[in-house]
């Protein structure tokens, strides 16, 4: 159990030291709800923070049964199971992944404004959620990621479930999970508090993180002797 976002990004940190003071990892927050979670890690790490935008595709009239998702850079991923059991056709699909991404296009310029996505070419990237359910979204993450030329997709949540953690682990080049409980229910059960994140607080722990990593490569200077 966890107190908030904040307490279990900084559990997650601690399995994630081994990449901490290096130049060449950037720590990705989903928002929103992973970016305090990606926050504390990428503070603890002494990394560059920024976001990766990922949406799930609900279904016709069951919004929250996920029949796929979508990620910056045009990545789908659609469960072919879902979509033939509820029969859904090809209009409404299409539907679906244009609300979507245009959700993706207006939450990139609400959440970075002018600042620009970190390259991500050769690095090490960490991506972080407050959780994972069924696993559709993270898989169009690292989808997403893998077309940015990464070195390595590092794939750290605080809770996830066991059949989500077999597929992601198969996908990811490592995956970092504290906790894999036997009943699933929901995200929201394994923290005290778990509000819902506004798009405020994500810009300004984006702003907080930047000005963070400016601070510490700031060139200190010598009084005259």
């Amino acid at each position: 159990m966890f107190r908030d976002r904040g307490d279990a990004g900084k559990k997650l940190a601690q399995r994630l030291l081994h990449y901490a003071n290096r130049d060449d990892v950037v720590v990705l927050g989903i928002p929103r709800g992973g970016v305090p979670v990606a926050f504390e890690v990428a503070q603890a790490l002494h990394a560059p923070l920024d976001i990766l935008l990922v949406r799930k595709l609900g279904t016709p009239g069951q919004k929250e049964l996920a029949m796929g998702a979508i990620a910056s850079g045009g990545v789908r991923i659609l469960n072919e199971e879902v979509v033939r059991d509820l029969d859904i056709g090809e209009a409404e699909l299409a539907a679906a992944i244009a609300e979507q991404e245009a959700e993706l296009r207006r939450r990139e310029q609400l959440f970075r404004g002018v600042r620009p996505a970190l390259s991500l070419q050769g690095k090490i990237a960490i991506v972080v959620d407050d959780g994972i359910a069924t696993g559709s979204s993270m898989l169009a993450a690292i989808d997403a990621l893998r077309s940015l030329g990464p070195e390595k997709i590092v794939v750290a949540t605080p809770v996830a479930p066991s059949h989500a953690i077999d597929r992601i682990a198969r996908t990811a080049d490592e995956f970092v999970c504290l906790l894999s409980p036997e009943g699933f229910f929901g995200i929201s059960e394994f923290y005290e508090h778990f509000p819902q994140i506004e798009d405020a607080e994500v810009r300004t722990l984006l702003g907080r993180a930047s000005q963070s990593m400016a601070a510490r490569h700031k060139p200190t200077t010598r009084g005259a002797a």
